[in-house]
């Protein structure tokens, strides 16, 4: 059973707020940690971010869901080595993404991403959006990280839900609490290619099927934010995304 006051205690706590550099510096230190093995849980609630700099993201806003796609595939080797990589710290980096129903462009645009993560061998699982309306009598569930059941990230967007950094929270009791709440949604998700294949995937004999980006700036607007197209202009907010796991 998932403790309904874990993901709570996770917006009460107090941490250390990193901007979006130094978090995933502190990030990387963690993984390479000796003393840091084990589970790497994930949870993304959001149905949208802002992945302004990502060369895949552009593609998908101009329009171009086809090259979206094939800078995904381009990142498979990549991809096999940071798995081999983790596996060789003893980490397993296990994400649970929540969806709804139905998927926004940008979970779609998401989904076709995290396939390939998939078949390089990341673990990733879905979970449908009404399964945790008990969870989220009060706000959404946070955006979090908790590397081995010692250290807490809830990971902090603007309004926009453009990357802002994270805040760390350096308690066990609550990191192991966290870690098995998500591992219990976890439990009850269905696997990736499940989800992927029934609400993503083309129908059988229709062959590859091109999206476009979000037609009039269908998928811009963050939930409960400002349109995004309102404060980019040209090339604004661009900076390059950091190494590592793709996005955020």
């Amino acid at each position: 059973m998932t403790d309904p006051h874990a993901f709570e205690a996770v917006y009460e706590a107090r941490g250390t707020v990193l901007g979006r550099a130094d978090y995933h510096a502190d990030a990387k230190a963690l993984r390479e940690s000796p003393d840091i093995t084990g589970d790497v849980w994930k949870l993304e609630r959001s149905q949208r971010f802002d992945e302004s700099g990502d060369e895949a993201w552009e593609a998908y806003l101009a329009g171009d869901m086809s090259r979206a796609i094939a800078i995904f595939e381009g990142e498979r080797e990549r991809l096999r080595e940071q798995v081999a990589r983790y596996a060789g710290l003893g980490l397993r980096m296990r994400r649970l993404r929540v969806a709804e129903r139905p998927p926004s462009g940008y979970l779609r645009w998401e989904m076709h991403s995290h396939r390939v993560f998939v078949e390089c061998g990341y673990e990733i699982a879905v979970l449908d959006a009404e399964r945790i309306g008990s969870l989220e009598r009060r706000r959404p569930l946070p955006e979090t990280m908790v590397y081995g059941g010692r250290v807490v990230y809830q990971v902090l967007y603007d309004r926009w839900w453009a990357p802002a950094g994270a805040k760390r929270i350096d308690d066990p009791g609550l990191a192991r609490r966290v870690a098995d709440a998500v591992a219990a949604l976890y439990a009850r998700a269905e696997p990736f290619m499940d989800f992927y294949r029934r609400e993503i995937a083309p129908g059988p004999g229709m062959g590859p099927q091109p999206e476009t980006g979000p037609g009039g700036g269908e998928d811009l607007p963050a939930r409960g934010g400002a349109a995004l197209a309102d404060r980019r202009g040209t090339g604004a907010g661009l900076a390059a995304r950091p190494q590592g796991v793709r996005r955020r």
